[in-house]
Order: structure tokens, then sequence, then C-alpha cells
């Protein structure tokens, strides 16, 4: 019998479906803190559901590995594949077809919006106008030494920094110990299964983690803005 969708079973098997890669329960509990459910309840309903077959795990030492039942996704064979490329490659041009039309009317729309009516013009540079009045007593300001950003403005911006910082640094872990884990003990290539699992590092789209955490204040009083 299949569990209530709004249950917590329901909800984590909805989940791991949906992601379709491997998961622990830690992963699980983080991308579900919107549905208010504690770790011990999504680590219940992980057992739950993998003792009743309705997803699949693997024991990695003490760490529990989950995984959608790959027998309920239908795979298509080589014929659909190739029917389904070119069905593709026609939406694509379809699509590229779009492209060009909407620029052209953008391009249209762009020409009709720069004939401004007399009023029109008249009321862009009285706008002109109060906005280099605001951008002169702002610079007046900043040569008098005023400080425009107030020490809680910019402790809170840092703190959020920070915050946001030692997220990204947590998830980096928590998956490099996860993919350790699954690598150490798979016959596999682990550049292979990251190919096949769609991962990317990183590296892979040209962040790093060190970068930002170099900006992070540590202790030093930091220049006005």
């Amino acid at each position: 019998m299949a569990p209530k969708p709004d249950s917590a079973e329901g909800i984590v098997l909805n989940f791991v479906n949906e992601q379709n890669r491997p998961l622990n329960s830690q992963v699980v509990a983080d991308f579900l803190q919107k549905f208010n459910l504690k770790k011990t309840a999504i680590q219940k309903a992980l057992d739950s559901l993998a003792e009743s077959g309705k997803i699949t795990f693997k024991e990695y030492g003490k760490q529990k590995i989950y995984l959608a039942r790959q027998d309920q996704f239908q795979i298509p064979n080589t014929e659909e594949l190739n029917q389904m490329k070119d069905e593709n490659a026609k939406l694509q041009d379809m699509v590229d077809e779009q492209k060009k039309a909407n620029s052209q009317l953008e391009g249209e729309i762009k020409s009709l919006q720069s004939n401004l009516t007399l009023d029109e013009i008249q009321s862009n540079d009285a706008k002109l106008r109060n906005q280099v009045k605001e951008m002169e007593n702002r610079l007046t300001k900043l040569r008098e030494g005023v400080t425009l950003v107030s020490p809680e403005e910019r402790n809170a911006v840092e703190k959020t920094f920070s915050d946001t910082i030692g997220h990204w640094r947590k998830r980096k872990r928590m998956f490099k110990d996860v993919w350790d884990t699954i690598t150490e003990n798979s016959p596999k290539n682990p550049n292979e299964m990251k190919e096949e699992l769609g991962l990317e590092y990183d590296e892979d789209i040209g962040v790093s983690l060190q970068t930002y955490i170099n900006l992070v204040p540590h202790g030093k009083k930091r220049p006005r803005a």
C-alpha cells in the first residue's frame, strides 16, 4: 500500500523518486526542512520504505545510501531514443526560429520606444536631473568622509555572507564524505560514476569556495565604504 502523499513516508518517497540519485539521511533531512520533519522521522521513513521495498539501499560501513527503485522508470529502447532525438532536433529548430522572430520584434519595439514625445523627453530630463543631483550629493558626502553604510548594516551583511559560506562549506564536506564512501566501495571509476549521475564539482563551473572564504573578515577592521 502506497503511503499518503502528505505523510512523512509519502514526502520522503516522493523526494527520493524525484532526485533519483544516491542519498543519505542527512541530505534528505536538509532538503526537507521546509516540511518541518525531524531527522529521526526522516530516518524512520527511509528505513520503513527500504524494508517495504519501495526504495533500495546499500550499506557502506555505518553509512546507508538510499536510491529510488529503477524498475519503476521506463527506459526507452534504441528506436524510441532515435525518435526522441529527431523530435528534439525539430523542436530546437522551432525554438531557434522563435528566437529570431523575438529578436526582430524586440528590435522593432526598441525602435518605437526611441521615438519619444515632447512630454516624455521633458519627464526623462527631469528624472535624470534629479538622479544627477542625488549622485552629486552622495559624492560630496563621500569626499567629506561620511560613512554611508552604518556599522549595523555592514555587520548584518558580513554575518549573512559568513553564514552562507559556512553552509556552502558544510554541504561540500557532506557531499565529499558520501561520495568518498560510495566510490571507495564501487568497482566503477569515480569519473564514470560522476558522469552517469550528472554531477558537477564547483571547479567544473569555475567556482572556488576558497576564493569566497578569503573574503570573510577575520576579526580585522574593514575599511570604510
